[in-house]
């Protein structure tokens, strides 16, 4: 295919902020983020759209800038300079969420990265997302080649530099940026799990007696990995709860996650450690802090034992983007009449079959399982936590490294019983793709102590199974310049969906409820509008 060359010199890759930002908002419809700038753009360019969008194709103009590649529909309205910028619009997609860009020409398809050299202009461009998107570009024959062929180079150099601050990062761009994402407002319906008030009105909504807050590992001495604020029994000293603490691994505790209506307690615990001798007056005190609430006998179920390791999670979610996405380097794709069995084979399916266990769980490190299985059962068992606050409060105070599993749990459980729930798959997919970004405060750290000590100062890397990192550099953080920059605003919270979508999209994550039935007829989260009050 044959597209009217035109002459672009090569300082043109990275286009000038000033000059074509205010221009581009006026000629093509991009509405910059404060202190963001376009790299490269190709004009005459259509979107093959998911049957999810209606199907067809797009024609618009392709932008990248050092956050996002942007697609603008050409009958898109002018944007409104006096609205709120929203982060990612309805055709955008951040670098950060982007796996791998494939080049796909005339008779090959070729993977493109910032060492690549291309030897032949793109008809089409894929992209290949964390999230299991692949977004496809065609490239229209009145397309200049060069813009084709420098999008396609910019992208692949901006997703993945050659060199770590070779390219600016998002967060790093200007001060405009990181003032804009720290003014903002928090959500006052939910909760934050980060004071003991709000652990306390936890306590209060569950009708949780026999339980307290307690504040004994406010400077993260007892536990490194576990929040300021603890629930344990009531009757339970501190200083008999500091004894407690070498005895689990980590220093992860037992304590309080959930009660459910008909009055029993959920706890999660790291395992025991079995090299360290136990004193009479130490037997007593686990006594106290497993059984120190509980009237009736405190079960202790080995998730170990139960359930799959991290590492099969992580088998298993290889072969599963294997079978989505296909074979990129060959194209090779499942027969549709084996990709049911493969499906099945690649064992993600048996993994998220939740199943309801309760009581004490306990995991070695107590990280993965124990929170995939604490939530999953407040999720089927409370409807408080089928609401797009409490489900977000949910996820503020267990999050774990295995969040996509349990997304997964979730939207196979809202897929049998959407009527149960307030949220839509549009806000399950919504925050799948917010892990991505390295901007947000609830996914930037293992724990609260991490985020608290953690410094925007630091550059970022991803992985899939540790997630976004701070690169230290070599010779580590010199206390001469970390005194010497000043510090920079805090990071917002995933929650602030205003930020990152448009009212219309922010509209579909939720739906109406029926009305919750009096508490003696709710059987199992049972959401009904007609409950059968005699049965």
């Amino acid at each position: 295919m044959n597209r009217k060359s035109s002459p672009v010199r090569h300082k043109e890759r990275m286009l000038s902020p000033s000059g074509l930002n205010a221009r581009s908002r006026d000629m093509f419809g991009l509405r910059c983020l404060p202190g963001e700038c376009v790299l490269q753009r190709a004009v005459l360019v259509r979107k093959k759209l998911t049957a999810r969008e209606g199907g067809g194709w797009l024609s618009g103009t392709l932008f990248c800038t050092h956050f996002r590649v942007s697609f603008v529909p050409q009958d898109s309205p002018k944007p409104d300079d006096n609205a709120d910028p929203v982060l990612l619009g309805e055709h955008d997609v951040a670098l950060a969420s982007i796996e791998k860009v494939v080049a796909v020409g005339p008779s090959r398809t070729k993977l493109v990265t910032p060492n690549s050299s291309l030897k032949f202009t793109p008809e089409e461009l894929v992209l290949y997302c964390r999230d299991l998107r692949v977004i496809c570009f065609l490239f229209d024959r009145l397309t200049p080649d060069t813009q084709a062929i420098e999008i396609t180079y910019t992208i692949a150099r901006t997703y993945q530099p050659l060199k770590p601050g070779c390219v600016l990062t998002f967060q790093n761009a200007a001060l405009e940026m990181k003032q804009f994402l720290s003014n903002r407002r928090r959500d006052g319906q939910m909760n934050w799990f980060e004071s003991a008030e709000e652990c306390e009105r936890e306590l209060e909504r569950c009708g949780a007696a026999g339980w307290r807050v307690s504040s004994v590992n406010d400077r993260f001495e007892m536990s490194t990995s576990l929040p300021r604020y603890n629930v344990v029994p009531q009757r339970v000293l501190d200083t008999e709860l500091k004894r407690t603490f070498a005895h689990f691994n980590e220093g992860r505790i037992p304590r309080w996650c959930w009660r459910h209506p008909r009055g029993s307690d959920l706890l999660r615990m790291s395992s025991f450690q079995n090299n360290i001798y136990h004193e009479k007056d130490d037997t007593r005190n686990l006594e106290l802090v497993l059984f120190g609430s509980q009237w009736t006998l405190c079960v202790v179920v080995d998730l170990g034992d139960e359930l799959p390791s991290p590492a099969d999670l992580q088998v298993a979610h290889g072969r599963l983007r294997a079978l989505c996405l296909g074979d990129i380097s060959t194209s090779v794709t499942v027969p549709d009449d084996k990709w049911l069995s493969t499906l099945e084979s690649t064992r993600w399916l048996d993994y998220s079959r939740g199943g309801h266990m309760t009581v004490a769980l306990q995991e070695s490190e107590d990280r993965d399982m124990g929170c995939l299985v604490s939530s999953l059962v407040q999720v089927m068992c409370d409807p408080h936590c089928r609401t797009q606050a409490g489900f977000q409060g949910l996820v503020q105070k267990e999050w774990a490294p295995v969040f996509l599993l349990f997304l997964d749990c979730v939207w196979q459980l809202w897929s049998q019983f959407p009527s149960r729930f307030q949220l839509t798959d549009h806000f399950l997919l919504a925050l799948y793709d917010s892990t991505h970004l390295p901007l947000f405060s609830s996914f930037l750290a293992n724990c609260q102590r991490e985020r608290c000590k953690r410094t925007q100062h630091l550059s970022q890397t991803y992985t899939p199974v540790n997630g976004w990192r701070d690169v230290v550099p070599r010779g580590g953080l010199s206390s001469s310049s970390s005194s010497a920059d000043p510090v920079d605003p805090p990071l917002p919270p995933v929650w602030d969906w205003g930020l990152q979508y448009s009212e219309r999209r922010v509209s579909l994550f939720t739906q109406p409820v029926p009305p919750t039935p009096p508490l003696p007829v709710v059987l199992n989260g049972n959401l009904n509008t007609n409950p059968d009050v005699r049965r």
